[in-house]
Formats: C-alpha cells, structure tokens, sequence
C-alpha cells in the first residue's frame, strides 16, 4: 500500500500543469475545487480497494492478466481485453502492484469528472442553483459516480473517453487530441457507445440552432452515413449478432443477458415491463424500498435526487426548448435516450444497473441544467422587455408633459 500512497502523491503533482492549462483557457475553472476533487475521488479508490478485499472484483483478474500474454499486442482488441492491455506494461515493465494499479485507474477516472465538468459549464450562461447550491459541482461529487469510476476495470476507462469525447465534441475545431483519445477509449471499450454519441452528435448538429453552412450540415451527415456502413457488420459481431438475422439474434443475444444477470442476485424481472418501466428502473432503481444493500441505500439518496432532476422537464415549456436547443444539448439528449433504451433490454439486475448507467446519467443531467439555464435566460429577457416598456412609457409621458400647449 506504501507504493499506491507514493504513486498518488506523484499523480496529483503530475496533474497541476494539466489543469493550469485547463485554467488558462477557461478563466472560470478553479484549480482549487478540481484538487478537491482529486482527492474526492481518490478516497473513493481507497473505498473501492477496501471493497475489493471483501467482494468479488473483477479488477484482481484484470491485474493478473498480465501473466497470460507473452506480447503486449496480444490484448489489443476491443471489449475487456482492450483493459488488460492497458495493465499489461505497468505490471509487466514497471512492477505496479495490484494497489498501484487501483489507483492508477482511479487517476484515470478523475480526469472524466474533470472534462464533464468543463463541458457542462462552457455550455451554460448560468450557474443553475440546487437549493441554493451550485448544481454543476454538487452533480461531480455525487458518491455513486465516483465508486464505480475508481476501480481497475472498464468503468473509470469509458467514463473518461465519454468525456474527452464530449468535450472535444463541443469544439471540435480545437480539440482534435480530445476527440482522438476520447473515441479510441470508447471504441476499445464500448464501440456500440462510440456510435451511439457519433450518432447523437450528427443529429444534434444538423438540427442544432447554431447557423451553419447547409453544406456542413449535409457533410456532416454523410459522415455519419459512411462511419455507420463501415462499422455495422464489425459492431454487430462484437455484440454477439449474427448480420445476416439481426432481429432474432438480438432477441436471443438480451434473453440469455438477461439470464444471467438474473442469476447474478438482486434481480428485477425487467423482460416483463412495459418500455417506460424500463426506462424508469434503468433511471431511478434502487429506491430505498427496494436497496440490496448499504451500497444501494447511497445509490437510493442519487435516484432521489435524479427523480427531482427529472421532474423540471415534465413542463410543455420543455418541448419548445427541444426544438430550439443548441447541438450539444440535444446530442447528449440523444446519446442518454439512445443507450438507455438499449441497456433497458439486457438489464435485469439492479447491481448492474447502479454500475452502467453511471456512464451516461451526466448527459441527462446537462439536458435539464440547460433548460433551466435557458428558462433563466428567458426571464432575464422578459424582465428586461418589461423595464424598457416601462421606461419608454415614462419618456413618452415627461415628453407630451413637456410639450407646450396649443
């Protein structure tokens, strides 16, 4: 345990000119806050490692991998391999030991909290208030987030590519290596999640009310036509679907998903709900009625909060700002619907579902945070249309008072 204290004391050190050019291109950011983080989510590896020694983790097959490969190319394939080969040299070459490696990854998932918070805020006019309180930074240090993105495994890997991603996406002029990066880890993971968010991104661009070039837009969506045929037939085999009989592949591919998350305890018998039930359990499941353990009663205080979150839509209001949205905000509606839906069929244990929806639950909380945004942007504006009315009247009246009569 001595080498992972010394290896995070050596992180943090690594990370500051990292985050002071961070700081110098958004003046907003405080390096204070982020190192509060820091050591946020590196408590969070400490309490995963504890977790670990009682639980069963897949992060010790992970570590141990490393002795079943002579080569370090011999990983490098998408999926869970993609993890083990990113162990492979730190274990192989350096000698990280299990802790160190632990560690190591909870390094890498503080950097998603980092650009998620990044791209929340250059996206937004307003700090939106949660009773008072900043609602972007109380949305980065909720506990659930942090635990499952602590951890040698894939979990704090496709959260951070998610969000080197998405923040490359936002300005995608100037942040090539963001977008690079961000994708090649969605990929290695998760690729059906890469083009899930290529997808989004596409639509929210061409529908987006940015004023952009109708050629751009056209371009844009022929990208996104010829990324879709070029990877179809690779990323139905990686999900296990047969190309040729793709409805009944997938159908048999979620029943026996299912099976075996049942199996794994605390299961929910989802294949008999209805689509909004899905949905509504993938969302908002565990609730304090239904937690399997001290882990869910916390994950319970999160799905109370999200329901909150939620409930600031259900207004018509929300419809007219849909349609009017800028890019972003309606690729990331469009990424959080999509890949929900799809985890929905597949879904039947609540173990699961507290752990994956941890990967996409930041996109629809900056759907709603803009809203709000956007609604005080609105009141701003009536207010100020009330005061110069107001103000032009009184002119008006000191005008015809002043006038000489006739």
């Amino acid at each position: 345990m001595l080498g992972a204290a010394l290896l995070v004391f050596f992180l943090f050190f690594a990370s500051q000119p990292i985050l002071d050019n961070l700081q110098k291109e958004h003046k907003w950011l405080k390096a204070g806050l982020l190192n509060q983080m820091f050591a946020y989510h590196m408590f969070f590896g400490l309490v995963y490692w504890t977790y670990a020694q009682f639980n069963r983790s897949d992060s010790v097959s992970y570590f141990g991998s490393y002795r079943l490969y002579q080569n370090w190319f011999d990983a490098f394939e998408p999926g869970t391999l993609f993890i083990e080969w990113v162990n492979y040299p730190f274990a192989k070459w350096f000698g990280f030991n299990y802790d160190m490696m632990m560690f190591l990854s909870t390094w890498v998932g503080f950097w998603g909290f980092v650009y998620f918070y990044c791209f929340m805020k250059e996206n937004l006019r307003f700090n939106p208030k949660f009773e008072g309180w900043d609602a972007i930074t109380i949305f980065m240090f909720l506990p659930n987030m942090h635990f499952w993105t602590a951890s040698l495994g894939k979990g704090a890997y496709i959260f951070t590519g998610l969000a080197l991603l998405t923040y490359g996406l936002s300005w995608p002029g100037k942040r090539i290596i963001h977008m690079v990066l961000g994708g090649f880890i969605c990929y290695m993971i998760r690729p059906h999640i890469l083009f899930a968010v290529l997808i989004g991104m596409g639509v929210g661009f061409i529908l987006g009310k940015e004023k952009v070039p109708t050629y751009q837009k056209y371009l844009a969506a022929f990208g996104g036509i010829a990324i879709s045929i070029f990877v179809y037939e690779d990323l139905l085999v990686f999900l296990g679907f047969d190309p040729n009989n793709v409805v009944a592949s997938f159908e048999e591919e979620t029943a026996l998903n299912a099976q075996r998350l049942q199996a794994a305890g605390s299961a929910v018998d989802m294949a008999s709900y209805s689509l909004p039930m899905k949905l509504f359990t993938f969302w908002f499941r565990p609730l304090f009625v239904d937690s399997p353990n001290a882990i869910g009663l916390v994950v319970s205080m999160e799905n109370a909060l999200y329901i909150y979150m939620f409930s600031r839509i259900l207004r018509k209001s929300f419809i007219d700002y849909i349609r009017v949205a800028p890019a972003m905000v309606k690729m990331a509606a469009i990424v959080f619907i999509s890949i929900s839906i799809s985890m929905t069929f597949v879904m039947s244990n609540l173990g699961i579902i507290i752990r994956q929806k941890s990967q996409i639950m930041y996109y629809m909380l900056f759907v709603i945070v803009a809203f709000m945004d956007w609604e005080k942007t609105n009141r701003i504006k009536k207010r100020a249309e009330i005061y110069n009315r107001i103000v032009e009247e009184e002119r008006r009246n000191r005008e015809l008072a002043e006038a000489p009569s006739a």
